[in-house]
């Protein structure tokens, strides 16, 4: 084999950079910006504790392990190694178990996938209060400088918020090629920030010994453990880092954290810490005041640059979760709109877009505070994270295959880490947690309802489904009258004859000479193999059934589909093809099946789901909708 060439290496590597870069400007935002406030909620917020030198010492002690272990360990180090061909986030971790699409419906969901689908509705939550909490907390530091900027901090957040949500539809790469320079700026301002200090107080590095972090708990006892749901402001964005997996890749997103992220972010803490000592009025705003008072305005404009940008992280995973949802079978379609034609993990979801800016919105006029939306925050991502683990050891064991021993110690080891932060998180819940977890039951119920619904529905369509074989033998002893042409029935089933055919026969009274069944399954892997994915049946009498298969990263396209049918031996002229699809009226029932509440919920989610032609890439001028009624 060939050596790479030094160019080859070089265009490698270049690619790699900017992928770095590009993961900075949106992977990164969140937890980079953590420094604002994190270390301010330890000793000023609800909860806050006495800047004494030992608790100086235990918070950042304890703030250096929570990166160390829960970052750098466990994500970068553990979880990103259970990808499913590249894709992160909880739903492509629990699809690594099995199928989401194909559990019967009087089956009770295995307890992964419970916890999947909670952990992925829990994320909504967190998407909501991210950008919230991360821009009011940058624009509140023109208060540092002057109070005539006070009645003015609503309304520039919202006019950001509003600004970032409509950049949406540039791309995540754009965007991440724009903000990636700011990003390398913040992570640069807020390391000279945080060293400017720590020469002052160089001893403040020894707090990376873990001794100090046990004394503060021994010193604090129930404070102390009630100060972590502070602490681990310092690691929110962990979970998304994971999810965004897919949009740039393992190697970058490592890349950027261990030379840039991880080493900028404990020089600012550190700093913070080294100036809590020297001065403990500063706890109001330790981050802010690490600056020359000249400073501070410029800062807050690149703080607001830098917390737009960690919004992007949150806002980026909840279009991928989206997407995997839909292609899983755990929601209805929605539009998706790739926007790169290099990297296919690089989506826009109108949809979820602007219900995410309405709900942080909502979050910034109700709170009206960064500290009172931090009592919010972070219940949600612990949630997620304890789940993240469990999930993970399953993959320690079925697919790593892991001795019992080494999985059980390590899971042991990262469970106790997150059950101790969100039973501290858990405390949040009368200031404003109960919110993240009010989402994450609510878009538990829809995902769940939906998934169930689908199945429900299909059996209902089985019962009144004709077998092909008897079709075929009725239109061999009678044969219609045949036009020219071809027909497309799109049908969900790989079997049986759908019921738009039976209807278009029985009430047309006419066939096309040609008729092919076609089917879009979605599989448990995020993309399958082209040359593989479709596969031809000649069913006799003009017949044809056509399977494509596509991964739950991919986007259907049933032209793409005719394409290769040609090489196949299936050539299908789509000027001269019409293509029927299903539009079904459901109405809720008392048959079994599921809840009445349950039916009329899943009938009002499927009227307001896209029309198939959006979602598949179908002709629409080429398309007859059949509909029915049919009783759930």
């Amino acid at each position: 084999m060939n050596s790479p060439t030094p160019s080859r290496e070089a265009s490698r590597g270049r690619y790699l950079a900017l992928l770095s870069l590009g993961a900075l400007g949106v992977v990164y935002g969140d937890i980079g910006t953590s420094p604002l406030y994190a270390l301010r909620e330890c000793f000023s917020g609800p909860h806050g504790l006495a800047a004494t030198r030992g608790n100086v010492f235990g918070i950042l002690s304890l703030i250096f392990w929570a990166l160390t272990i829960i970052i750098s360990i466990k994500y970068l180090g553990l979880i990103m190694r259970a990808d499913n061909r590249g894709e992160g986030g909880i739903l492509a971790l629990t699809a690594l178990f099995g199928s989401l699409r194909d559990l019967k419906l009087a089956t009770p969901r295995p307890l992964y996938m419970i916890l999947g689908i909670f952990g992925a509705a829990l994320l909504y939550g967190d998407g909501m209060i991210t950008p919230a909490v991360s821009v009011l907390s940058a624009v509140e530091g023109l208060k540092v400088a002057t109070p005539v900027f006070d009645p003015f901090i609503i309304p520039i957040t919202l006019a950001i918020l509003v600004g970032l949500f409509a950049m949406q539809q540039q791309g995540t790469g754009r965007v991440g090629a724009m903000f990636g320079p700011f990003t390398v700026l913040w992570f640069i301002t807020i390391a000279l920030l945080g060293a400017r200090q720590i020469v002052h107080e160089p001893l403040i590095l020894g707090a990376v010994n873990p001794m100090h972090a046990v004394r503060f708990f021994i010193a604090n006892r129930w404070h102390g453990f009630v100060a972590l749901g502070s602490v681990f402001l310092a690691v929110t964005g962990g979970e998304a880092l994971y999810a965004d997996m897919g949009h740039f890749g393992r190697r970058p997103i490592r890349l950027a954290w261990f030379v840039l992220v991880f080493p900028a972010l404990l020089l600012n803490y550190f700093g913070q810490g080294a100036l809590l000592l020297d001065d403990v009025t500063a706890a109001a705003n330790p981050f802010y005041r690490l600056a020359p008072h000249w400073a501070i305005i410029p800062l807050v404009v690149v703080a607001a640059l830098a917390t737009v940008i960690a919004s992007q992280a949150v806002i980026s995973g909840a279009f991928s979760l989206t997407k995997q949802a839909v292609q899983l079978g755990l929601a209805p379609r929605l539009f998706i709109r790739h926007t790169s034609a290099r990297v296919i993990g690089q989506i826009y979801v109108p949809a979820i877009n602007w219900a995410l800016l309405a709900a942080a919105i909502g979050l910034v006029l109700s709170f009206r505070t960064s500290s009172n939306l931090a009592g919010a925050y972070g219940v949600a991502v612990t949630a997620t994270m304890a789940i993240t683990t469990v999930l993970a050891h399953r993959v320690m064991r079925r697919i790593w295959n892991w001795g019992a021993v080494p999985a059980a110690v390590v899971t042991a080891l990262l469970l106790a880490v997150d059950l101790a932060f969100l039973g501290s998180n858990l405390l949040k819940i009368p200031a404003g947690g109960w919110f993240p977890l009010a989402v994450g039951a609510l878009g538990y119920v829809l995902l769940s309802t939906w998934q169930r619904g689908r199945k429900l529905l299909q059996v209902r369509l089985d019962e009144t489904a004709v077998p092909l074989q008897i079709l075929l033998g009725d239109i061999q002893a009678e044969p219609p009258h045949r036009v020219s042409g071809t027909a497309i029935f799109m049908t969900a089933q790989p079997e049986g004859v759908p019921y738009t055919l039976l209807y278009n026969l029985r009430h047309n009274q006419v066939l096309h000479e040609r008729v092919i069944l076609l089917t879009i399954q979605m599989t448990e892997i995020p993309r399958e193999t082209p040359g593989e994915s479709v596969v031809i049946a000649s069913l006799g009498e003009g017949f044809y059934r056509v399977t494509a298969r596509y991964g739950f990263m991919d986007e259907p396209d049933v032209l793409d589909v005719l394409r290769r049918c040609g090489p196949l031996g299936l050539a299908v002229p789509v000027e001269a093809t019409t293509f029927f699809v299903g539009r079904e009226t459901l109405f809720a029932t008392e048959r079994p099946g599921m809840p009445l509440w349950r039916e009329r919920l899943f009938a009002l989610m499927s009227r307001n789901t896209p029309r198939i032609t959006t979602s598949f890439n179908i002709p629409p001028e080429q398309v007859i909708e059949i509909g029915a009624q049919i009783e759930l």
